[in-house]
């Protein structure tokens, strides 16, 4: 065995910005390239966003203005107070410099840590940063976190603020797009959370006045409502909520105006504070999962000094409201004991529509109660002897786990022993686990959850995945769908497509799903090879590679032998996200698109199909039905 030397040679020192860049995932999560809301690109914006921010929360400033031009500049302007001249160069190059150490000047932000502009700069080919405070402008140019201009203060007319321009370095985000929804429903939630400031993105105005009651409403465009949202508040609490036919729960949580999109001890204890109060407000003992199902609602709080999981602030670990203040979880069961208790006594139709929705709730519950527990005894031998899982060695029931290999964690659910067979052998066993579906699964649409357990294929899946009693169970991290790029593999992939969104929204809504995308076509010579996933990038590969390329056309999965899928299930693995956008009805989407075969649906297919017929080559055109649910929920 060879051995390493170990000596001070191999201790290295450095600084700032080299740190930042070397280990990015540290401060600003996974790298991405804009597909997914959380995504680095993203976080970036965020960054500067939340200062601007903490300077209207304070009471500074109205207006912020955003603008992305088309090469990917990020250029961002508040009208607060203006970063102190003579730190400008500090605050955003000085690792832990900043003014949220001053608790008394922002005692309830969101950046604590005087990190995040500073990894905004580090991580950016270009940075230019000015404030102007009383009539003076300071400005200063960075490249890749290293000083190039510093200018002196000069006068200037420009009204008292922060303007920070950045490029995301493209050495670091490879090939990386802004979607501007995501910008978009980003800066929503900032609009929704701080009532009377007036966000401009891109020359389109967004501000809300009504808060989380707005917020809700935004998102009842994609949902039915079965009751006027429940809006309260209080000092630093604030909630809005109401139920829907759908599966599933859907929050939104918020602490200091930051998006938790992974929850944490608010979520948490808002969760335990509801089902505490309307059960003693119905007086009856219900099962919590009776109350929760198919609730839609908000939660956003003010903390002290809070203490956030990661440098992403996306999930909340504090567990008291201020270092010397009463737990969350008091002053959540205080808050919400209180006034959700005392509307329900004002609102007595409100408090009957939300008792029958339980009621109903329970009944489904009890009907499936029996077969539940024979279907999951025999998805148990099922999985054993029908070797459906081959699972991994790490999943998310190992509490000991690491949050990096938590986010890790990855099934593929494949149709057929030969497309499976090539993955198993080209897969991570630590973190890659294969669900293997035998034909097309059944057509969900319409359905109750009964028919879950009555199927065994769809029984299996939510077996394999640990989701039969929610996802606080979910055993893998990245639920993938890899299916073969032709008629039949598209067809599966909507139906399985069909199965979450009818009973697990909450999977597609958390960002748990996504679309597995492999090569169509192999070009090569015999210097190189070259993969294409379209049409145009086997065309071109072809002229780059010259005459005698051979070119292959992939019709499945398993025609891609072991040695070359592992390339495209590895670290470069390309994973288009599912993700569902605020204009989508999930009832509606999937009436049209899964439901009877109406004269609507037949010109849909026709009209797309002749345009497929169109393209250069046939044998790549595939029906309309490839794109259908796909494009509706944003794939």
């Amino acid at each position: 065995m060879s051995h390493t030397n170990y000596n001070e040679d191999n201790i290295k020192s450095l600084d700032w910005k080299e740190h930042i860049r070397l280990r990015p995932g540290m401060y600003i999560g996974k790298l991405g390239n804009g597909n997914n809301p959380d995504d680095g690109i993203y976080i970036l914006i965020k960054e500067i966003l939340d200062n601007s921010i903490d300077e209207f929360v304070m009471g500074f400033g109205k207006k912020i203005e955003l603008n992305i031009t088309d090469e990917g500049r990020v250029q961002i302007r508040d009208y607060g107070r203006g970063i102190p001249l003579g730190k400008v160069v500090d605050c955003v190059s000085k690792i832990n410099t900043g003014g949220k150490y001053d608790s008394k000047a922002f005692k309830k932000s969101v950046g604590l840590n005087g990190v995040g502009t500073k990894a905004v700069n580090a991580l950016s080919e270009e940075f230019t940063v000015y404030a102007v405070r009383d009539g003076m402008k300071k400005e200063a140019f960075f490249r890749c976190g290293e000083l190039i201009r510093d200018e002196k203060p000069r006068k200037s007319d420009e009204r008292n603020g922060t303007y920070i321009e950045f490029l995301p370095d493209h050495t670091i985000f490879k090939s990386y797009t802004f979607n501007p929804e995501f910008v978009e429903e980003q800066l929503w939630n900032y609009a929704f959370l701080n009532t009377g400031l007036t966000l401009h993105y891109n020359k389109k105005r967004i501000k809300s006045d009504n808060g989380l009651k707005d917020l809700l409403e935004n998102k009842a465009k994609s949902e039915k409502l079965l009751y006027p949202i429940i809006h309260l508040q209080d000092d630093d609490i604030e909630m809005a909520m109401s139920h829907s036919n759908q599966y599933g729960e859907e929050y939104y949580s918020f602490v200091n105006g930051q998006h938790t999109t992974q929850g944490g001890t608010h979520l948490a204890a808002y969760r335990e504070a509801l089902v505490a109060t309307i059960r003693n407000f119905y007086n009856k003992n219900y099962d919590v999962r009776d109350i929760r199902t198919s609730i839609v609602s908000a939660i956003s709080i003010k903390v002290e000094e809070p203490v956030f999981e990661s440098q992403t602030k996306t999930k909340l670990g504090s567990t008291h409201i201020a270092p010397d203040g009463q737990t969350i979880r008091t002053f959540m069961n205080d808050f919400i004991s209180t006034k959700l208790e005392n509307f329900l006594y004002r609102n007595e139709a409100v408090a009957e529509i939300i008792l029958k929705k339980i009621k109903q709730s329970e009944k489904e519950r009890k009907e499936i109660a029996g077969i539940k527990k024979i279907a999951k005894e025999k998805a148990k031998i099922a999985a054993v002897h029908n070797k459906k899982l081959r699972d991994c060695k790490y999943h998310l029931n190992d509490k000991k786990g690491k949050e990096e290999d938590r986010r890790k964690s990855t099934i593929f659910i494949t149709e057929g022993d030969s497309a499976s067979g090539s993955i198993t052998q080209a897969r991570e066993v630590d973190y890659q686990a294969i669900f293997s579906l035998r034909g097309k699964p059944l057509n969900c649409f319409g359905m109750s959850k009964k028919i879950v357990y009555q199927n065994e294929e769809l029984n299996l899946l939510q077996h394999a995945l640990q989701i039969e009693d929610g996802l606080e169970g979910l055993r893998y991290n990245n639920v993938v769908i890899a299916s073969d790029a032709d008629v039949d593999g598209m067809h599966i992939r909507l139906l399985i497509l069909t199965f979450f969104l009818q009973f697990f929204p909450d999977l597609v809504r958390e960002g748990h799903l996504y679309i597995l995308e492999t090569p169509i076509f192999r070009v090569r010579n015999k210097k190189e090879t070259i993969y294409c996933y379209s049409e145009a990038e086997k065309s071109a590969a072809a002229a780059k590679l010259g005459k005698t390329a051979e070119i292959t056309r992939f019709k499945g999965l398993g025609e891609i032998s072991p040695n070359e899928f592992g390339h495209f299930i590895g670290e470069d693995m390309k994973l288009a996200p599912v993700t569902l956008g605020n204009k989508v009805k999930i009832e509606d989407l999937l009436t049209y698109y899964m439901g009877k075969n109406t004269v609507e649906r037949q010109e849909f297919i026709i009209d797309n199909l002749r345009v497929e017929l169109d393209t250069a080559e046939k044998e790549t055109s595939i029906t309309s039905e490839k794109e259908s649910l796909q494009e509706a929920v944003a794939v």
